[in-house]
């Protein structure tokens, strides 16, 4: 299922021919998250921040039994923005489709956090991740110290997408196929 899109292709183009990769994929969750689970474990992570998966991300919640899994929600005001939240309290539906917790859901600092699972449409061989267009992910990363994990199924690993200066690649990243640190 390779692309047939170059870094130079608008990223709307390569947004639409990873949603439309993505709905003929099968599920690779419990791969990916046995995978996941080792790699956290070896680089000694415990407080980690996960997403509540839309249709067709890689489900990671089965890593709630082993670390404690944070859960992101998408704040619009006073700028767009994540704030972090205990995994349990994410049950409210967002406008993306996704669970997140409520407006009034204790926050819990970034910095208390040891790694972040990053979801996207896509990733290239160097982290770089295609994200939805909110620029979310890209507002928390700079700020953040610990190790970023890109989580995407292997067909939506391309060589190299569009690159923005604002982009923070990923360090890790991780597919049903096992795990590889970003070189």
């Amino acid at each position: 299922m390779g692309s047939v899109l170059s870094p130079h292709t608008p990223k709307s183009e390569w947004r639409a021919w990873a949603r439309a990769a993505r709905a003929e994929l099968p599920d690779v969750s419990e791969p990916i998250t046995a995978t996941l689970r080792d790699l956290l474990t070896t680089l000694g992570a415990r407080r980690v921040l996960a997403y509540r998966a839309l249709s067709g991300e890689p489900d990671v919640s089965a890593l709630e039994r082993d670390f404690e899994l944070l859960a992101p929600r998408a704040r619009f005001r006073p700028e767009p923005r994540l704030t972090l939240h205990l995994w349990h309290t994410a049950t409210e539906v967002s406008r993306f489709g996704a669970l997140q917790p409520p407006q009034d859901a204790p926050q819990v600092p970034l910095g208390t956090v040891d790694a972040i699972l990053l979801p996207g449409l896509a990733f290239d061989h160097a982290g770089v991740r295609l994200g939805y267009g909110g620029g979310f992910y890209d507002r928390l990363l700079p700020a953040f110290l610990g190790v970023t994990v890109g989580v995407i199924q292997a067909a939506l690993l391309v060589p190299e997408l569009p690159r923005d200066p604002h982009d923070c690649p990923a360090q890790w990243l991780v597919t049903e196929r096992g795990a590889r640190e970003v070189q």
